[in-house]
């Protein structure tokens, strides 16, 4: 059963992969808790990575950059927090500053992506998994991550 699940999963795959896939990395930046994310080579499958704890701007960008190299990222798509009337804040230039120093940590070009509500959608596909206190809130940022790279694969898709 298991070999059947498997070849099912590598032939969708393929059917939805296209020529230029790559892995790429979702990153939900924030002051205290950073999501990361991560697609398969296929860019079919977007998982929760970890939640990297740390309030350093600088700690934070070189431990994503580290992250980024392990699992050999091609791409990184960081989440861009714009204000609800589509401006530009002080949140989403500090997000731009953090991709920025991700480039320069590890060489990968970015895609900021539009990111409002993630948080939202993330607090309510949790709420529908009934993950309460703590645990919630030592996911909740990856899941954010995981909402990020999803709507950025399927712009990708929608692209090719």
């Amino acid at each position: 059963m298991t070999a059947r699940i498997l070849i099912l999963f590598v032939r969708l795959s393929e059917q939805f992969s296209h020529g230029d896939a790559m892995k790429i990395m979702g990153v939900d930046f924030g002051d205290s808790r950073t999501g990361l994310a991560v697609c398969d080579k296929s860019e079919f499958l977007a998982s929760p990575l970890t939640v990297i704890h740390e309030k350093n701007f600088e700690k934070c960008a070189q431990a994503v950059a580290q992250s980024a190299k392990e699992q050999k990222a091609e791409l990184l798509v960081v989440g861009y927090p714009k204000n609800m009337n589509n401006t530009i804040g002080e949140r989403a230039e500090k997000c731009q500053k953090f991709a920025e120093r991700l480039k320069e940590l590890t060489g990968l070009e970015f895609v900021m992506w539009d990111e409002r509500c993630t948080t939202v959608s993330a607090h309510q596909y949790l709420n529908t998994t009934n993950t309460r206190g703590k645990k919630r809130k030592n996911v909740v940022d990856a899941v954010a991550a995981v909402i990020i790279l999803e709507s950025y694969l399927g712009f990708r898709k929608n692209q090719n």
